[in-house]
């Protein structure tokens, strides 16, 4: 296998159903025009390529092969871009692109449930994967404006199987690399499938990817989306990351659930100092930038409590 460069995922901000604004600036005519390039390459075909890594060791796992997350361990959310992990971090989330970082827990983001953002990774799946694209009644496909996100079609088994061997590459190609964990992006685009797509049919999509991730030795993380809570040990899920869980009073919901092995990111100061107060001795608190910007950029954000 090799890596699709797809451009890096930021953080997904504010989720559907709430205040929209600094994803909706990002977003422009950027969804019209991605659906007309999705439609124009219809009828394209080539041959595509997925994603691998090095070798990786073994050391420190349990006794199933996976290494699970240590509750409220110092985190930081490098999704824009990697760096040295601050003083007493010993988690760190990165691209599944970007190298894992030494001598810390180290969880690879995978958007699994959606393409990534732009016309790149949307021709990739238009030319490789033209039916696991989700479509409305007149055969479009249906896409995240906010992100410019074509929606995987997780409707059926026979999908969600397919889709599960292309995502599945991308999970082992995460463990070859060397990272201790999985964290699947987007669990909750039934939200923002007109309909189309259910929370059962995220849970029965996330089961698999369970499976696949412990099968290569990987924990797996919930990603938001608290109406699938009930659903976590069914699905397999073993920690959680979470989005401003304080802004929206998600936080003792995943705390109960996962028993303080969270990993939560907030991107307002106020929030952040809410999250430290009321959560900071269960929960593993950041404060980042809204970009997540790499350490030395302008308007890089780090604090943890």
């Amino acid at each position: 296998m090799t890596w699709i460069m797809w451009p890096t995922r930021r953080n997904r901000g504010d989720r559907p159903g709430r205040d929209r604004a600094s994803r909706t600036l990002r977003a422009g005519v950027g969804g019209v025009l991605l659906l007309a390039l999705l439609s124009s390459l219809a009828a394209c075909s080539s041959g595509g390529s997925d994603e691998a890594g090095p070798g990786r060791s073994a050391t420190g796992r349990s006794g199933d092969g996976v290494r699970r997350p240590a509750a409220d361990a110092a985190f930081d959310y490098q999704l824009g871009g990697a760096y040295a992990p601050p003083a007493k971090t010993r988690a760190v989330s990165r691209d599944r692109s970007a190298d894992p970082a030494p001598g810390v827990y180290n969880i690879c983001y995978v958007n699994a449930f959606q393409s990534q953002p732009g016309t790149k990774a949307a021709r990739w799946w238009q030319r490789e994967h033209p039916d696991l694209l989700l479509r409305d009644d007149e055969g479009d496909p249906v896409v995240d404006e906010d992100w410019r996100e074509p929606l995987l079609d997780i409707s059926t088994g026979k999908k969600r199987a397919a889709l599960a061997e292309i995502v599945g590459k991308w999970i082992d190609g995460c463990a070859e690399s060397g990272f201790d964990a999985v964290e699947p992006d987007n669990l909750d685009s039934y939200e923002r499938s007109d309909g189309l797509l259910t929370p059962g049919h995220a849970a029965a999509f996330a089961r698999l990817l369970a499976e696949r991730a412990h099968r290569s030795g990987l924990a797996i993380a919930q990603k938001n989306t608290t109406d699938l809570l009930d659903e976590r040990r069914r699905i397999g899920f073993d920690f959680a990351v979470t989005e401003e869980c304080a802004r929206y009073q998600e936080c003792p919901d995943f705390a109960a659930a996962y028993d303080g092995k969270v990993f939560d990111v907030e991107y307002v100061k106020k929030d952040f100092t809410t999250a430290c107060r009321s959560w900071g001795e269960q929960l593993s608190v950041t404060l980042r930038d809204r970009d997540v910007l790499p350490a030395g950029e302008e308007g890089h954000v780090y604090e943890h409590c």
